[in-house]
């Protein structure tokens, strides 16, 4: 299973603490690093068994979980730009005084009814769970859908991709691993460069001609696949190309 989709698969519970637990280690949903249990980790000049490390490891390297998820894009989230300031100020614990005086909007009063419409919007995100969950044990027609990358900069009908087509793209297009040619449609380059991405290694940060190399050993065309990969969220880079490391 991809980091996108233990992402997407995991419980609200474990989204809240950032990690997943496994048979013999801890996974940071954020990231992808990996924890093993039944190591002592040295840190600061004390020692931490792994689930603790682990939390370490999510302060130290995301803040938080609540900055890595308020900071996803808006259609993943469903938050507009101004829930999204307010839910950052509250987070720190400001005052509803504190909330409109730095946000300069109406009044101590106008901030409880933004609470007020937040806490109706967890209501109804609660609702709609249950009635999902209820869908799922009775519709037997409904496909297999791929998740959408956690840094995704487009979430559209591109990204409406069942299992089947993304089978039927990997076979046409990448059969033995290599680029045959490039996918002319949106969903098709989505599934392909979703697949190219995997041949970088989270964390690592590559130079120019590191990243041009990876690529070519997929597809010639180094410059066009690239700037695709970047397009879609996949790869970040500096402003000036000289570095370039995975989404995460």
């Amino acid at each position: 299973m991809g980091l996108s989709e233990q992402f997407w698969n995991a419980s609200i519970h474990e989204l809240k603490k950032g990690y997943v637990e496994g048979e013999c280690s801890f996974t940071c949903l954020l990231c992808g690093a990996q924890i093993e249990k039944g190591v002592i980790y040295p840190y600061e000049d004390s020692l931490y068994e792994a689930e603790r490390y682990m939390q370490i490891h999510i302060k130290q390297k995301h803040g938080s979980v609540f900055e890595y998820i308020v900071g996803m894009d808006k259609k993943l989230t469903g938050l507009t730009d101004h829930q999204n300031k307010l839910l950052r100020l509250f987070y720190e614990g400001r005052s509803d005084k504190e909330v409109q005086e730095e946000m300069g909007i109406g009044s101590a009063s106008t901030i409880r009814n933004h609470r007020f419409v937040l806490k109706e919007k967890e209501r109804q995100a609660k609702m709609f769970l249950a009635i999902m969950e209820l869908i799922k044990e009775k519709d037997k027609h409904a496909p297999a859908l791929i998740p959408p990358h956690k840094q995704a900069k487009m979430i559209d009908s591109r990204y409406d991709i069942t299992v089947e087509e993304q089978a039927k793209a990997m076979a046409k297009f990448m059969p033995d691993g290599v680029l045959l040619t490039f996918p002319p449609k949106e969903k098709q380059r989505l599934i392909i460069m979703r697949e190219i991405a995997k041949k970088f290694k989270a964390g690592r940060i590559y130079n120019e001609k590191q990243t041009n190399e990876v690529i070519l050993n997929v597809f010639s065309d180094y410059v066009k696949v690239r700037r695709y990969l970047i397009e879609y969220g996949f790869l970040n880079r500096k402003p000036d190309g000289s570095e370039y490391w995975v989404n995460e």
